[in-house]
């Protein structure tokens, strides 16, 4: 019997889930790997900012994927998320699950500043759009109606806790960002998080998501909390590890890193016991619903303009999507990521996964048959 062969090129020394994906590939004894510049390839494992997307479906006889969409930085820059909720009908209409936000230029790049009332028109119509008058009419607003006044800005491309800046003065926001040159986010702070005891700590959850070649969504079943290790103090705004779940700011500024969860992590195991213990709920009932409800709307939304459906090639695409829970038990978005780590421990499963959901299904494996019934994938179609 003939064995069909594949052949891929590996593009991205930097992605440990890419790497661990490949050796997956070579032992199936289907997968040849080619030198990185070969264009006769099936598969290309590349590089998320310098991808060669006019280049791809152009070798007659060949069906190429590739590991990312084309555009869906939209979703994973933190403005263009923004902006694209507030100008998307369908979620500007009914995204509750954003923390009210606003996109900030520094004022030297003499970005057109949409005016206080009507705001959403001038973003519509313009492809920057400076909305730091909109948040101050915002933020007094809410200063005098005593809903809180404490604000977090981000820079837009910012990771590992760079770039940011928690306050209740809205000059030294804006002050901050002016200094910075960068384009931000300024989001309203959820200043009543769900906290985990022992410790009165904060979290927020990881869920990775896997859009396959038709645009199917698959939620990843395993999730990870990235838990603080010092007690959430909501008078302390300077104190980041109190604030800031990020491991690099754990791990560097914390002395109790790793006493209350290895490495700042809990698993959906443990946190639907202390759910089901500490607050009566069920995460299945209560938290991922609206997880799940979150994850489609935003990629449904970008759906017609990157999907590969009708193109000469196809993509996938790995997204971490970031979540916050309040006190109350409502999720909200925080951000997204394009190309996520993953944890230690959930690397053999998760890699495995993305094989067979998303290269597997274009480039059928000869013994893709002989998987016995109770391999389960651990991806759950959405």
């Amino acid at each position: 019997m003939n064995v069909i062969m594949y052949t891929f090129v590996a593009r991205d020394e930097n992605s440990s889930v890419f790497a661990d994906v490949a050796k997956r590939l070579v032992s199936t004894g289907q997968w040849k790997r080619l030198k990185r510049d070969n264009p006769r390839f099936n598969l290309m494992l590349g590089e998320r900012n310098r991808l060669p997307f006019g280049r791809l479906g152009h070798e007659p006889g060949l069906m190429q994927l590739v590991n990312y969409y084309r555009g869906a930085d939209k979703l994973c820059r933190k403005a263009s998320l923004v902006k694209l909720i507030k100008t998307t009908p369908e979620l500007s209409e009914s995204c509750s699950w954003l923390p009210e936000s606003y996109v900030i230029y520094p004022t030297n790049l003499k970005t057109p500043v949409a005016p206080a009332k009507n705001g959403i028109n001038h973003m519509m119509n313009n492809p920057k759009t400076d909305e730091r008058e909109v948040f101050l009419a915002s933020y007094s607003q809410k200063k005098e109606a005593g809903e809180g006044s404490v604000w977090i800005a981000k820079s837009s491309a910012g990771a590992k806790g760079a770039g940011i800046l928690i306050s209740s003065d809205a000059n030294e926001l804006l002050e901050f960002i002016d200094n910075q040159g960068q384009v931000h986010v300024i989001q309203k702070y959820l200043e009543k998080p769900l906290l985990l005891e022992p410790g009165h700590r904060k979290f927020d959850i990881r869920s990775w998501v896997l859009v396959d070649h038709q645009y199917s969504i698959y939620l990843y079943k395993e999730g990870v909390l990235r838990t603080s290790s010092e007690p959430y103090d909501s008078s302390d705004l300077q104190d980041k590890t109190s604030h800031l779940t990020n491991h690099c700011i754990q791990k560097e500024h914390s002395k109790n890193y790793g006493k209350y969860e290895e490495g700042n992590e809990m698993f959906f195991d443990e946190f639907s016991q202390y759910l089901l213990k500490s607050h009566n709920t069920a995460l299945d009932s209560s938290i991922l619903p609206q997880i799940k409800q979150i994850i489609r709307s935003c990629l449904l939304c970008l759906e017609p303009a990157i999907s590969t459906k009708h193109l000469s090639y196809q993509s996938f695409q790995l997204f971490g999507f970031d979540f916050m829970v309040d006190e109350d038990l409502k999720v909200w978005l925080i951000e997204i990521n394009g190309a996520p780590a993953c944890a230690q421990k959930l690397y053999p499963e998760l890699c495995q996964g993305i094989v067979d959901v998303a290269i597997s299904s274009v480039f059928p494996l000869s013994d893709s048959s002989q998987k016995t019934p109770s391999q389960q994938s651990p991806f759950i179609k959405l």
